[in-house]
């Protein structure tokens, strides 16, 4: 075991994530639009490991026939006409407690998120909603943690604030405990040219201010530098964090997407991601992605509910 391995609260894989799930107790999961024949199989699994217990919104008939031919027995139905109705429901239902996770079916994106950030019917929690998405790739012992690759297109200083903040706040609550984080740049050098530098520095000044749960934070800092403890001796960067990165602030959306599918389609690593800043956990999947995709991210989900509730009843 290396000293990556030793880190405080580090969780090695996606089998971790799913057993603290299961030590949480079944988690009441809406799935909004749920008649689709993989999502169910899926559910199912999930609820065979003892992660969750479905609600489920849509058309009766097809959702139904969809649990009959996945084996799905216990659930509950709520029967919507549209894909429409069927968000607006399970967030409904979430928003007043019938559910403790809201996962989106086969509906829409931009219609999900439409009622989930709904000004007077949705889950808004008053701060910035953001992806954190989560990675096991071969060769590194432990997960990382990558946001925002999926929600804010071009964030300013001020929203990666709140992205930080989200995304620290979740992993203190899954269980990484002062997390190794790399403000992801180009190069380690500020240049007020590349504004990407100057919010990368600004931002380790606010992680070190105690405004946001503890972390131990660097940047700028480039790809290399933050993955291989080589090329930061060869700079010259005594680095607290390089070749044990847990969470990765991306620039921009579009670093975090390509690095991702980079890793998805080069690496073959798993992956799973949640929606934070929502007043409840929020899984928003793709409906190409695999039954292990679907379960790693109910498992963060149900994780990220469960510490959330314990917070909420102290």
């Amino acid at each position: 075991m290396n000293n990556m391995e030793r880190d405080l609260g580090t969780i090695e894989n996606f089998e971790a994530i799913i057993e603290r799930a299961r030590k949480t107790g079944p988690r009441r999961v809406c799935v909004a639009s749920a008649g689709d024949p993989e999502l169910l199989q899926a559910v199912k699994q999930a609820c065979d490991m003892g992660l969750i217990y479905p609600i489920l919104t849509g058309k009766s008939e097809e959702i139904a026939a969809c649990a009959k031919s996945c084996g799905l027995r216990e659930y509950d139905a709520f029967q919507c006409s549209g894909p429409e109705e069927a968000a607006k429901a399970a967030v409904t239902m979430v928003r007043e407690g019938r559910a403790d996770i809201l996962m989106k079916g086969s509906v829409n994106t931009s219609v999900f998120m439409r009622a989930v950030l709904n000004r007077e019917q949705g889950l808004r929690a008053g701060g910035l909603v953001s992806l954190l998405a989560v990675y096991e790739l071969p060769g590194y012992p432990k997960l990382i943690f990558a946001t925002d690759s999926g929600v804010n297109p071009a964030p300013d200083l001020e929203q990666k604030k709140e992205i930080l903040k989200n995304a620290l706040t979740a992993m203190k609550r899954i269980g990484v405990e002062d997390p190794k984080v790399a403000m992801l740049t180009a190069n380690e050098m500020v240049d007020p040219k590349i504004t990407s530098t100057v919010d990368a520095a600004a931002l380790v000044q606010f992680a070190d201010s105690g405004q946001c749960p503890p972390c131990t934070a660097e940047g700028p800092v480039a790809f290399d530098v933050a993955f291989d403890p080589a090329a930061a001796a060869h700079k010259g960067i005594d680095s607290r964090i390089s070749g044990k990165v847990d969470l990765i602030l991306f620039p921009n959306m579009e670093t975090g997407n390509a690095l991702g599918k980079s890793w998805l389609y080069f690496n073959r690593a798993k992956w799973a991601g949640i929606v934070l800043g929502a007043a409840k956990p929020v899984i928003l999947g793709s409906r190409s992605d695999s039954a292990a995709v679907k379960i790693n991210s109910i498992a963060l989900g149900c994780l990220a509910a469960g510490e959330q509730e314990r917070e909420e009843t102290r």
